[in-house]
C-alpha cells in the first residue's frame, strides 16, 4: 500500500522537509488558506518558470516566500519587475510585510516536480508521450539518480480507451522512510481529455542537500 501514501508526507521530519514552516494556534486556519492562495498564485502567474516548490515561512510581522525554480529569469523579469509585481500581490493577500527569495534549481533533471511539469507541457503540445517519458528517464539516469519512476495515465495519444503506462530506472523503495524520495503529480490538459503524470525520484543522500541550490538570486 506504499503507493497510496504521499511519499513526501510519509517522510516529513526524516528525509523530507515541511513546505510551510510556521505554527500558530489562533490563526492556523487563516494562514493555511493564505499559504494555499500564495502557492496557487505563484504557479498560475509563472506557468513557464518550471517551479519546483514554494516554501513559506512566517515571522512575527512578516512572511517569507522562497520559490525554487529551474528558470529564475522568468520570475524575476526585466529589471526585477516580475518579482516586484508578485510581491505586491502577496502583500495584498497577507496584509503585511513580504519578502520574496528566488532560488535556482541546479539539477532540474533530478527534481520530480520539474520533470512532471516538463512532461505535461510537452504532452499539451502533442508530442509523443513515449519519447517524452523516455527522454526524462534518460536525463535522470545521466544525472546519476538512484532511481526514477514515471506513470502516465489517460487517453494517451488521443486513444479511445484510457490506459496507464510506466517507465522506470533503478530502485524506488517507497517503504524505506530514510530514503529521500521526491514525488510530484501534474495534469496535462489536452483536447481529448486530461492526462495525469506521476513522478517518483530517488536521489542519493549526499545529493539531497545539493539538489536545490542554496544560492539566492
Amino acid at each position: 500500500m506504499g503507493q497510496k501514501i504521499h511519499p513526501q508526507l510519509f517522510r516529513l521530519g526524516i528525509s523530507s522537509k515541511w513546505q510551510s514552516r510556521w505554527f500558530d494556534t489562533r490563526r492556523y486556519g487563516k494562514w493555511l488558506v493564505e499559504d494555499y492562495r500564495i502557492r496557487a498564485l505563484a504557479f498560475d502567474k509563472f506557468k513557464k518558470a518550471a517551479i519546483a516548490e514554494v516554501v513559506i515561512e512566517r515571522f512575527a510581522n512578516a512572511t517569507q516566500v522562497d520559490i525554487y525554480t529551474a528558470r529564475p529569469g522568468v520570475i524575476i523579469g526585466r529589471g526585477g519587475s516580475g518579482v516586484e509585481a508578485f510581491k505586491k500581490e502577496v502583500a495584498q493577500l497577507t496584509k503585511g510585510t513580504v519578502e520574496i527569495n528566488i532560488h535556482e534549481v541546479r539539477n532540474p533533471e533530478t527534481n520530480a516536480a520539474i520533470i512532471a511539469n516538463n512532461i505535461a507541457e510537452q504532452i499539451e503540445r502533442r508530442m509523443p508521450f513515449r519519447r517524452i517519458v523516455r527522454q526524462a528517464v534518460d536525463a535522470a539516469k545521466q544525472a546519476r539518480v538512484q532511481g526514477i519512476r514515471i506513470v502516465v495515465s489517460g487517453r494517451l495519444n488521443g486513444a479511445e480507451i484510457a490506459r496507464t503506462e510506466m517507465a522506470s530506472f533503478g530502485k524506488v523503495p517507497l517503504h524505506t522512510i530514510k530514503q529521500p524520495i521526491h514525488y510530484a503529480f501534474r495534469t496535462a490538459f489536452t483536447t481529448y481529455g486530461t492526462i495525469g503524470i506521476k513522478v517518483w525520484v530517488l536521489t542519493s543522500e549526499k545529493e539531497e542537500e545539493a539538489e536545490i541550490a542554496a544560492e539566492t538570486i
